[in-house]
């Protein structure tokens, strides 16, 4: 089959496709011939060097992906041959065909087309698992979502909306803040050119949110402890504003405040089928009731992998990126 390839750590230009040889399914695992994977910021990550597979898994980027079910492996009793499904995955996603645990894999949703579900399991996973699982965010509450334009922001704007929350989001530039309130948020701030606490405080009576959901790390973790009402939880997914900082303890005291933080492609397999069956019984109704919709910002053939990875740097995108094998 076809897979990119990571030739050596470095920028978009050192991904290549080559001819490889088919995956081997396990057991518990089935073999799914790919329509479409999406991009995830990770991707990249693991392309500088950053970010490597956990052990046993391929070392192919990609992280989601749907298709059709080719092969079984001899303990899978839900899946068979030629179901449409879409799976979240430890890697191998850029390629034509993949091997994946059997409790990764989910149905594609009703009112869903088989290309576009593939942007689905990646964020729906992660918004799942970091602001209802763990953040427990309640109908009533407020949530702020980093980046309200991605993959993961889109979808989390939806879903939040969904389960009866206040929405807040913070956006680079007018257009991406536009599709956010088209999607549901509530409130949209520009961050260069608002300070995102005094909107948050305004918009709160001084109290602040609920939840927020952070890809930033180091260089907002200080802006967003202030941003956080009494009991308010924090959950960081990314550190693309740096991996440390110093920080003032006192609002942890002060508002007996919560800060996790979690990656989703290093947890066990027996945890992310956990997650998997949540999402299926929890986010699956809410997108077949059209309430969450795919937010697909272009799709491109597998061989674009390069221009599809500068278009995700240059962050201009809103929603997802699709490759097609």
């Amino acid at each position: 089959m076809k897979a990119v390839v990571i030739t050596t750590p470095g920028g978009p230009e050192v991904l290549e496709i080559q001819e490889v040889e088919n995956p081997k399914i396990k057991d518990d695992e089935v073999l799914i011939k790919i329509e479409a994977t999406a991009l995830n910021r990770a991707d990249t990550v693991q392309r500088k060097g950053s970010y490597p597979p956990p052990p046993g898994a391929s070392t192919y980027p990609g992280l989601e992906c749907s298709g059709i079910i080719e092969a079984v492996g001899n303990d899978v009793t839900r899946w068979k041959i030629g179901d449409q499904v879409c799976a979240l995955l430890s890697g191998g996603g850029y390629a034509e065909k993949v091997a994946v645990p059997a409790g990764q894999v989910l149905p594609i949703p009703s009112g869903v087309s088989l290309k576009d579900a593939a942007g689905f399991p990646e964020v729906a996973c992660t918004v799942w698992s970091t602001v209802f699982m763990t953040s427990r965010l309640t109908s009533g509450e407020t949530f702020l979502v980093h980046g309200g334009s991605s993959g993961i922001g889109t979808f989390a704007i939806q879903m939040a909306k969904y389960c009866g929350a206040k929405v807040f989001v913070t956006a680079g530039n007018t257009e991406k803040l536009a599709v956010c309130k088209n999607l549901g948020a509530d409130v949209c701030i520009n961050y260069k050119t608002e300070d995102f606490v005094a909107r948050v405080k305004e918009e709160t009576d001084g109290k602040g949110v609920d939840v927020i959901l952070d890809n930033i790390g180091g260089s907002y973790f200080q802006r967003n402890l202030a941003s956080l009402n009494i009991d308010g939880r924090l959950f960081i997914i990314g550190l693309q504003g740096g991996t440390a900082t110093q920080v003032n303890l006192a609002p942890f005291l002060q508002r007996r405040l919560t800060v996790q933080g979690a990656g989703l492609r290093s947890r066990s397999s027996e945890n992310k089928a956990s997650i998997v069956s949540e999402v299926e019984k929890n986010v699956w109704p809410a997108i077949a009731s059209g309430k969450v919709k795919p937010v697909i910002y272009k799709s491109l053939p597998l061989s674009e992998v390069v221009a599809a990875h500068k278009l995700m740097e240059s962050s201009t995108h809103i929603g997802k990126i699709l490759l097609i094998p």
